[in-house]
């Protein structure tokens, strides 16, 4: 059932998108063949957050709208999940509070997971500099605006069914015919999507800027 109706700028859908990195062992590996061994494995490793140190699997809500910016910023590989099968899981939007109010908190630990501080750029010239009187900048004077993430989070590994994927992304036919065939007929043909196609949609037809 959809919880958002046919507002254009929400989704009842989560993506997690691959990148290039290493693996654990050190190894380098693509975002294609992180997409394979979490299809191949049914499931997502949580990886470490960068400001509270706790594990997380990331998924941001995808409307069409911003697919190929998150696609440039991670790469053209990704799989999504509705946001009811996310929250069973244990997982749920990620809180951006105000850095200020944000070290000022004792967060629990089931909490601390999902909170992300929020700090942008536009705060007024006041905040971007230390007190006049001792102490020093909050975050170091760095600006922290994720909120254009719109982010869910699970605090560990997430686990899944072939069933329970509702699309996987991919660049474009050759990556499709690559892909093992496998993991294509086990999840369903029809619920890959190829960005080539949604960019040529948007030249004939440029509803969104690309």
């Amino acid at each position: 059932m959809a919880t958002t109706g046919t507002r254009p700028d929400f989704s009842d859908y989560l993506a997690h998108f691959t990148k290039d990195g290493a693996a654990i062992a050190g190894d380098p590996i693509t975002a294609n063949q992180r997409l394979i061994s979490i299809l191949t494995g049914k499931k997502i490793s949580a990886g470490t957050l960068p400001w509270t140190k706790r594990p997380a699997v990331c998924f941001t809500e995808c409307p069409w709208s911003s697919l190929l910016s998150h696609a440039k910023q991670y790469s053209p590989y990704a799989l999504g999940f509705s946001k009811p099968r996310i929250f069973a899981s244990g997982g749920g939007p990620a809180y951006y509070v105000r850095a200020d109010h944000f070290e000022k908190q004792e967060w629990e630990d089931h909490v601390y997971t999902f909170v992300t501080p929020f700090w942008p750029n536009y705060r007024p010239s006041s905040l971007k500099t230390p007190p006049k009187v001792g102490g020093k900048a909050i975050l170091g004077g760095k600006s922290i605006d994720y909120s254009h993430e719109r982010e869910w989070r699970i605090p560990h590994d997430f686990t899944f069914d072939y069933a329970q994927v509702e699309f996987v992304i991919l660049p474009d036919y050759k990556a499709m015919a690559a892909f093992p065939a496998g993991l294509k007929d086990a999840i369903g043909r029809e619920k890959f999507l190829l960005l080539e196609i949604y960019k040529t949609i948007e030249k004939l037809w440029p509803v969104h800027n690309i």
